[in-house]
């Protein structure tokens, strides 16, 4: 057999996972595209308290992940996974959540997709200090312009950023723990597995979820309508269960760097469904702006790390 020859599936390896990393990655997205504008829907008229909407859909979440788990009778998480385990929960299933919840109740969905556009190249960043991962120089060129792409077609979607105001600092709070838990998810996915992975990260943090919508609920009983209900049961089953089983298998096979960057994606469908569900007026701008965000996302997800070209995956 020629070297030829031999060195074909090796070459073909990394492609193949690569695709698989992004196909799945996509799917997480597309999940997580409807969380800023349902969770809108749900805390705009106050009817379902912010706390009660960001704890309790973490709770029914847990309840699915509890559930999962006993049936396939996954392993215990062992030693620094336990660490990991607590990063996730307070990042994604805690941080994120509760800090959007809150911060949506100012913020037009639109706004809020403005400062969460900065989230893949968070994660990036965060990926690069947790994992090592050395991406090539058209990575971060392609994720910089592509972040700022993001930023810009969906501030000019949303009329401009304005003053930092209280919701501002929500929003970039909860893109800070939640960039670090995505990172850290996807390092740990690659041991304990990707819905394991989120699923015992919703069980650690049940207790305390479970206690804050106790609380809320009393203080306030949610009295939301069926369309605010069928929101918030969206965000229970998708975006806090079924969409992270998704993007956290992407992560997992990586590069986590590259797999974080189709996130660019999701300001665009984002404002695209707050058009649809909110009645929010798409401009041309937002079609030009996608375009350009897609692009940039598509060449940061195809660059290659300089130091594993050649080698196989």
């Amino acid at each position: 057999m020629s070297g030829h020859d031999s060195d074909t599936p090796n070459r073909e390896a990394p492609l193949l996972r690569s695709r698989s990393g992004l196909g799945w990655g996509l799917l997480g997205v597309v999940a997580f595209s409807f969380t800023v504008p349902l969770t809108r829907i749900t805390v705009e008229a106050e009817r379902m308290p912010p706390l009660f909407v960001g704890s309790g859909r973490a709770v029914v979440a847990a309840i699915l992940a509890a559930c999962a788990l006993s049936l396939t009778r996954q392993r215990v998480p062992r030693g620094r996974q336990w660490v990991s385990v607590a990063i996730v929960a307070a990042g994604a299933v805690a941080g994120f959540p509760l800090l959007t919840s809150f911060a949506l109740t100012e913020a037009p969905a639109s706004h809020g997709a403005v400062v969460i556009a900065l989230l893949p190249a968070a994660t990036a960043v965060v990926a690069v200090l947790r994992t090592r991962e050395r991406p090539a120089r058209s990575f971060w060129i392609a994720a910089g312009t592509g972040a700022v792409a993001a930023v810009g077609f969906a501030a000019v979607q949303s009329g401009g950023l304005g003053r930092l105001h209280g919701a501002d600092v929500l929003l970039f709070a909860a893109v800070i723990v939640c960039a670090i838990a995505y990172a850290e998810g996807g390092v740990l996915a690659r041991d304990l597995g990707s819905w394991q992975t989120i699923s015992w990260a919703l069980v650690v943090a049940a207790p305390v979820m479970a206690a804050l919508a106790g609380v809320s609920a009393t203080e306030q009983p949610p009295t939301g309508t069926l369309t605010e209900w069928a929101s918030f049961a969206y965000l229970s089953v998708f975006s806090m269960f079924l969409g992270f089983v998704a993007w956290y298998r992407g992560l997992a096979i990586g590069p986590i760097a590259q797999i974080s960057q189709v996130q660019l994606v999701q300001p665009v469908l984002s404002i695209c469904w707050a058009g649809v569900l909110l009645q929010e007026q798409i401009h041309q701008t937002t079609l030009l702006g996608g375009a350009a965000v897609i692009t940039c996302a598509l060449i940061a997800v195809r660059s290659r790390n300089p130091r594993s070209r050649g080698v196989p995956a």
